[in-house]
């Protein structure tokens, strides 16, 4: 939700990121509204006033088109686990 809220954020989904490491961490794949400005700064900014430092993404995936869906219009994570990650640079 916290994400969903950011100016500009058109749709959200966060998925588990494979991690060597950790196991997995955070990735949210983004799609920016329509007609607004993105900028993922601001967004993790914000993000980051509203959230334990832990649940903030730490992989952001931003794509042009929507979120894919099943017929009943829940969001398929298992199809954006493979999206294109970029690293979030950490404060």
């Amino acid at each position: 939700n916290a994400l969903a809220a950011c100016p500009g954020v058109g749709e959200v989904a966060v998925v588990g990121v494979a991690d060597q490491m950790m196991g997995e961490k955070v990735g949210a794949v983004i799609v920016p509204a329509p007609g607004h400005q993105f900028d993922i700064t601001v967004v993790l900014a914000r993000t980051r006033e509203q959230l334990a430092d832990f649940k903030v993404p730490q992989y952001v995936s931003v794509r042009s088109e929507p979120l894919p869906r099943n017929p009943g219009g829940k969001v398929l994570k298992a199809q954006l686990r493979d999206a294109q990650w970029e690293p979030v640079m950490r404060r």
